[in-house]
């Protein structure tokens, strides 16, 4: 696939620009995997453009795998340049953190109007790091939050289990699961500890077009559905100006991508999403079922969003 690369120091964003073979107006941020050529993403790339769009991958730099002031200015770089390349049509997607990011993205700016989001949380995060540091494969940075704007960190909930404890809690909860991680707990207790603030929240009500809202309650690494659930009640309650779907499901793990696209990331993945989540070994059926509803909305909320 042809592309054109971005670099922060040069360009402003850290990203890749995949044109589609096929003439199209269109394009979709996605923000999937740990960097805008890698597997994932480019598995992405493919299936996005097979329906219909072009796609700017994005990620926050190379060999960066954490999210720390991660500056929104780099989504708008992004946005602006496909704007000024023939792109009428601006949407973003994105999963787990990143699912939450492109829901802060959306809601700061308004010519972004499809927004997906996979599992996502209603609330912005501190920020973290990953590498190894003292043991630990992921640590919070003290002062950071996981997005920030104009030189500022955006309003976030702070972790109460700060390094070296927080990637210990993390193990400790994931040990004999049958999970391959589980920070579910990390999350709640958070939250318990101080509860979320209003400027913490994502003011979803901002966001313009179409949203998708995609989760499972079966979810181990944060309690997605509750988050999606809050930010339903969000909508009924605030003034909005986009078309919302909540797709919650009872099973899907946090692997809740559109089923073709998982068989194309993950072959035999019936067999390997077992091994990843015990859920999805306990219920592969179901966890199947939920990845062919998820396609067919997405793919449906795409198309539509596309041809208008």
């Amino acid at each position: 696939m042809d592309k054109i690369k971005f670099l922060v120091e040069k360009d402003g964003f850290y990203g890749a620009y995949w044109k589609n073979p096929v003439n199209t107006d269109a394009a979709i941020i996605a923000m999937i995997g740990d960097d805008p050529e890698d597997y994932m993403a480019k598995k992405m790339v493919r299936w996005l453009q097979g329906r219909g769009v072009n796609v700017m991958t994005m990620s926050p730099d190379r060999k960066d795998y954490g999210h720390h002031n991660y500056p929104l200015e780099r989504i708008e770089t992004a946005k602006n340049w496909l704007k000024e390349h023939g792109n009428r049509k601006i949407g973003i997607t994105g999963a787990s953190t990143t699912g939450m990011l492109a829901l802060v993205a959306a809601s700061y700016f308004p010519d972004i109007t499809l927004t997906i989001a996979f599992t996502p949380s209603d609330f912005v995060w501190q920020g973290f790091m990953q590498g190894k540091k003292d043991g630990c494969h992921e640590w919070p940075v003290e002062g950071e939050s996981t997005v920030s704007y104009k030189g500022e960190p955006l309003p976030y909930l702070r972790f109460c289990y700060q390094h070296p404890y927080y990637w210990h809690v993390i193990q400790k909860d994931t040990k004999g699961s049958g999970d391959f991680i589980r920070s579910i707990k990390l999350f709640e207790d958070s939250e318990a500890a101080t509860p979320i603030t209003e400027e913490q929240f994502i003011k979803i009500e901002n966001i313009k077009g179409k949203l998708l809202l995609i989760g499972a309650a079966d979810d181990v690494l944060w309690d997605t559905v509750r988050y999606i659930r809050r930010m339903d009640e969000r909508l009924r309650t605030h003034r909005h100006e986009c078309e919302y779907e909540i797709l919650a499901y009872e099973y899907g793990t946090h692997f809740v991508f559109p089923e073709s696209l998982i068989r194309s990331m993950i072959p035999a993945s019936k067999i390997v999403l077992g091994f990843f989540f015990k859920s999805a070994k306990d219920h592969p059926e179901e966890c199947r079922n939920t990845r062919i509803s998820i396609e067919k909305h997405v793919s449906e909320a795409l198309n539509g969003w596309r041809s208008n």
